[in-house]
């Protein structure tokens, strides 16, 4: 393991990060708290309470989870994208590092980016509402994972985008709707059965609703369903980006 290619690939991202912070970082806490005051406050005063957790606490987890995923996959994509757009991604082709090593410096500064984020809005979240983890281990775990397994989906956009409007085009069409659909803002047991029933074809609800088990002890799904459901996904990514290595596909194009 070419661990030197891994440090360079993932210092080069990282310091881009804080190169552009206002953007990567004051801009999430920002629109984040405009979600609070809107769907906190205003929505907050209707719905008191959410199967007995307050509603301003109990949209915490799908805002977290909201910007982890769009940020995870908007940083991976760039990051990988703008290699190809310069043609600066043949010297690290040609280079002697492998493509795991490739993307464990993409992916990992990517995730890392991604879950710096997490914590900075979980941390916002304390000046407007009142939280308690009750399984923090846990929602450690599913935070990471997330990061993780969105940050590779992100990857693999970056490859296979043809220009920067393309970069955008999964983001703002796919992942945030079913975000929005995921039960961020609400739990998938206030829905009626047929879209319950419809809710469960969507995957976001089973990461929002692990992530909101770790905060509140409550889950729409079981907890067990929710791991194998992030499992089988990171494994899905891993294996197309194996895929896309193995074939050199929209890599050399």
């Amino acid at each position: 393991m070419n661990w030197s290619a891994i440090r360079a690939i993932y210092v080069f991202e990282m310091a881009r990060f804080f190169r552009t912070i206002a953007q990567s970082l004051i801009s999430p806490v920002l629109s984040t708290s405009l979600y609070f005051v809107v769907f906190g406050a205003a929505i907050g005063s209707r719905i008191q309470e959410v199967d007995g957790v307050s509603y301003g606490a109990f949209i915490v987890p799908g805002l977290v989870m909201l910007t982890v995923m769009t940020q995870a996959i908007s940083n991976a994509s760039f990051g990988i994208y703008f290699p190809k757009f310069i043609g600066t991604i043949y010297e690290l082709l040609s280079a002697p590092v492998s493509f795991i090593e490739i993307v464990l410096g993409y992916v990992g500064a990517a995730a890392t980016k991604s879950m710096f984020i997490g914590v900075i809005i979980l941390i916002t979240s304390f000046f407007f509402v009142d939280i308690t983890i009750a399984h923090p281990l846990a929602m450690v775990a599913f935070l990471v994972l997330t990061c993780i397994s969105f940050a590779l989906m992100g990857f693999i956009i970056g490859i296979w985008a043809g220009n920067f409007e393309q970069l955008q085009l999964v983001p703002l069409l796919i992942v945030t709707p079913l975000v929005f659909l995921g039960g961020s803002f609400y739990s998938i047991s206030m829905l009626p059965p047929v879209w319950q029933t419809i809710s469960m074809f969507n995957p976001v609800v089973y990461l929002i609703s692990g992530f909101r088990w770790a905060f509140f002890g409550l889950a729409d799904v079981p907890i067990a369903t929710s791991l194998l459901a992030i499992a089988a996904f990171t494994a899905l990514c891993l294996g197309t980006v194996w895929w896309i290595f193995k074939t050199g596909w929209r890599i050399r194009q």
